[in-house]
């Protein structure tokens, strides 16, 4: 079994796999920073000093008034984190679009693939014919 699992690690798909997600992972990180640090703060200013990360409505229990996310869920408030969802949104979009570009830049650089020639059906159905007309 051991020697399974060896056979399987060592495979070029698994490595690969396991190289992009470290990547991704970091790569993630990035974009987190991104949304929280530079573009939810622009919008927070644009929108009159909204924080987005606190915004919440209490669906049951109680939250002090003007209370922090954070200070809501530790009264014990039952929160729909609204804020929250917009920004991981953002973080997904502007995600999704870095890999849009990337994809897109990498299908212009990489050759077309290689005409495979003609099938097996199509060379049968030549020698059919050929074989018909002789």
């Amino acid at each position: 079994m051991l020697s399974e699992f060896k056979a399987f690690i060592a495979r070029g798909n698994v490595l690969d796999l396991a190289v992009g997600v470290i990547i991704g992972a970091a790569f993630g990180k990035i974009v987190s920073s991104l949304t929280d640090d530079v573009i939810m703060p622009v919008i927070g200013f644009i929108t009159g000093g909204v924080d987005f990360s606190n915004k919440y409505t209490v669906l049951a229990g109680e939250a002090p008034a003007g209370a922090t996310l954070a200070a809501a869920k530790a009264a014990g408030a039952t929160v729909v984190a609204w804020g929250s969802f917009v920004t991981a949104v953002i973080n997904f979009l502007i995600l999704a679009f870095v890999i849009f570009l990337i994809v897109r830049q990498a299908n212009k650089v990489m050759p077309p693939p290689a005409a495979a020639g003609p099938s097996e059906v199509d060379l049968l159905t030549e020698i059919r014919d050929a074989l018909k007309k002789g």
